[in-house]
């Protein structure tokens, strides 16, 4: 880290606790953190100040992560951007890397994992690989994250691209998914 002004930080997290203590704990790690508490507020607060280091949630009420990775790759190209979620898939994380992110980190997690995050600047060819395959549960709930991003995040065409109820659908999203 190198001056204050490089070390702007915007934290998006729609849980004020989770994201108060985070902002906390990177404030004592040499950033200027400022907190937004969902899309709409991070918007507000990139239009005033751009920031250098951003932490996304990936979903909140108002919006994705994904869209504001999008926008502040868009206002500064340079930015090193993490997204946090408490819903990982292999379709989403894909999808960050894509856009711009710099690592996709599943919750819970704490400010070191953070930092270190932002200062990897490539993937490491030496990740032990799993051993087991993916439950039943995982598979399932990687393919419906496939398909709800193919279909930009929209439930309805989603359902019907999978041949479900759509409420169906809205209950094992809102699911958490299982860790294999």
């Amino acid at each position: 880290m190198t001056s204050p002004e490089s070390n702007r930080l915007l934290v998006v997290d729609d849980d004020p606790v989770f994201g108060g203590v985070l902002s906390r704990a990177l404030s004592r790690r040499g950033f200027a953190v400022e907190v937004a508490e969902g899309v709409g507020e991070a918007r507000r607060k990139m239009a005033v100040r751009v920031p250098d280091y951003a932490v996304l949630d990936l979903k909140m009420p108002d919006g994705s992560g994904l869209m504001l990775l999008e926008e502040l790759r868009h206002r500064n190209p340079s930015a090193r951007i993490v997204v946090l979620t408490g819903f990982a898939s292999v379709a989403t994380a894909v999808e960050a890397i894509k856009l711009g992110a710099v690592h996709y980190l599943p919750k819970p997690v704490d400010a070191d994992e953070v930092v270190a995050a932002f200062e990897r600047g490539r993937g490491d060819a030496s990740m032990p690989l799993s051993g087991k395959p993916l439950s039943v549960d995982r598979l399932e709930w990687e393919h419906i994250q496939k398909v709800l991003a193919q279909n930009g995040g929209n439930v309805s065409a989603t359902a019907r691209a999978l041949n479900m109820h759509r409420r169906t659908l809205q209950r094992k999203l809102t699911k958490k998914p299982s860790r294999a």
